[in-house]
């Protein structure tokens, strides 16, 4: 572990400094807009419980959700930094507000009332006696606030926010136990960091100033940190899905772009199909890669079909009209798989999904929770193969599928058939023997500004046309997933390989 983080000093910081930005900047215009509410607020309690709760109901809406919400909001939405402080402002507030309510509120009446007769108007009464001994109250509110901020910006990776929750988010995509705890530890540390600094300051002798002086050098490093990540140039927005395919193949489009001259922003591990599509559809993303059969069935909500010509066809059209373009197909078809251990698929007789029935009633079924929604997932399955599972299926992360299979808490997981754990665990992979899923050929897919804003760059991706194999694609898949090595190298090495010249073919020799 030690010389892993040694290697990934560099990023870890650069992370790190992602993380505090992101908390530092919600957590001071949360105090900005919540401590003059709260003040207001405490002249009229009347208005104050439905404002209080209100921002109570904000926070047990999930995370996740909250920053899904927001991706197509005008202004405040969208894929980012930008996005998270709005999520995290949101959630921060509540203890803000209601602390500066409460420390107002519970000041003595009988020192306001001491202030008003000694001639103070409204404002110096607020400034000079309220203020002053509702501060520790405040404080209070803000050390929350701050804590749970460095918490859910964890989450923020999740919208491509950067942060410390990449790290968790790949470490958990690639099964990587590693990447996880170089994410997670370094979160809780500064959570308890913010949390001591902060009750530091509350238990001041002169709490004003300490305030006054941790929110001068908080705002002068969110402005440092906003100003150094600004690129001279605007950079083309590479998005991917949260799974390791998509990581690699994000890196290597990345990759095949800095090569050509273009500065890159990479916004990678988004959430789903949903996040990625609403990015490019939004502009807040110029390119990411999708499957065809996906496309189709999730995005377009048309009927699987299961012609790969006619299929590339039809999501062509129904993106045009979208004003979202559809690149060449890179040369890999990476349709869904059932796969299972092989001792287990053996002792059950299992070759085919059209085996499974037999077995229906006592089958564990691992899967993600966007298979149990789309048309072409597991309802359309059971139809096609004719029965019905005896045990509700297990909905998990894409990374932790193949972890639990391995455990033995699950019989079957519904993959992908350029897997790399697929070949690191020896899975078996059921046939497809009635031809249920529609192709799912890899295709770049551009966002409706990104021609207009980066010209040549739909030809720099071009030249990925029909240059990664399934084989390709499966070998970067179990290098980092199975060798746990870092995606970005994994590309570049891909990228390395298509650049190498081909050997001459060899001439026969003269007899």
């Amino acid at each position: 572990m030690t010389s892993f983080l040694a290697e990934r000093a560099d990023e870890l910081l650069a992370l790190t400094g992602q993380h505090v930005v992101l908390v530092v900047t919600a957590t001071a215009i949360a105090t900005a807009a919540g401590v003059p509410l709260g003040v207001a607020l405490s002249r009229s309690p009347r208005v104050a419980r439905p404002v209080l709760a209100a921002a109570g109901l904000l926070q047990t809406v999930p995370s996740l959700a909250l920053f899904g919400f927001l991706i197509p909001v005008p202004f405040v939405g969208g894929i980012g930094a930008r996005t998270a402080v709005v999520a995290l402002v949101l959630y921060a507030l509540l203890p803000i507000l209601r602390n500066t309510y409460t420390g107002i509120r519970q000041v003595d009446p009988g020192v306001v009332e001491a202030a008003t007769g000694m001639g103070m108007t409204g404002g110096q009464r607020l400034r000079l006696v309220e203020m002053p001994l509702a501060l520790p109250v405040i404080l209070a509110g803000v050390r929350i606030a701050a804590v749970i901020s460095v918490g859910t910006a964890t989450i923020a990776a999740a919208i491509g926010a950067g942060g410390l929750g990449t790290y968790v988010f790949r470490g958990i995509a690639t099964v990587d136990t590693r990447l996880i705890l170089a994410g997670a530890v370094p979160a809780a540390l500064l959570a308890l960091a913010t949390d001591a600094l902060l009750a530091a300051v509350e238990k001041s002798r002169r709490p004003a100033r300490a305030t006054a002086l941790l929110a001068a050098g908080a705002l002068a490093a969110a402005a440092l940190g906003l100003v150094s990540a600004g690129p001279a140039r605007a950079p083309v927005v590479v998005a991917s899905k949260n799974f390791t395919e998509q990581v690699v193949l994000g890196e290597v489009l990345a990759g095949l772009l800095e090569r050509r001259g273009f500065a890159v922003d990479r916004r990678l591990n988004l959430g789903g199909t949903a996040l990625c599509h609403e990015a490019v559809l939004s502009d807040r993303a110029d390119v990411y890669v999708e499957y065809t059969g996906t496309a189709l069935t999730d995005v377009l909500k048309l009927p699987v079909a299961s012609d790969p010509g006619a299929v590339l066809r039809m999501v062509r059209d129904g993106y045009r009209g979208l004003g979202l373009h559809v690149g060449e197909p890179l040369g890999f078809n990476n349709t869904f798989a059932l796969a299972m251990l092989e001792p287990v698929a053996g002792r059950l007789g299992v070759r085919r999904i059209s085996d499974l029935p037999p077995h229906a009633t006592t089958l564990r079924v691992g899967l993600f929770g966007e298979f149990l929604e789309r048309p072409d997932g597991l309802r359309g399955l059971l139809q096609a193969y004719g029965f019905q599972l005896g045990v509700r299926p297990r909905e998990m992360d894409l990374g932790l599928l193949y972890q639990a299979l391995a455990a033995g808490q699950v019989d079957l997981v519904v993959g992908s058939a350029t897997d790399g754990l697929i070949s690191a665990l020896g899975l078996r992979v059921l046939e497809d023997d009635r031809g249920y899923f529609p192709p799912y050929e890899a295709v770049p897919v551009f966002g409706r500004g990104a021609r207009r804003r980066h010209p040549g760059l739909v030809e720099a991706v071009g030249a990925l046309g029909g240059r990664i194999g399934e084989e390709d694609m499966r070998a970067m898949n179990h290098a980092v997933d199975g060798e746990h090595r870092s995606a970005r190298e994994v590309a570049r090495e891909f990228l390395r390989r298509l650049d190498a010249p081909s050997p001459p073919p060899e001439t026969p020799s003269s007899p």
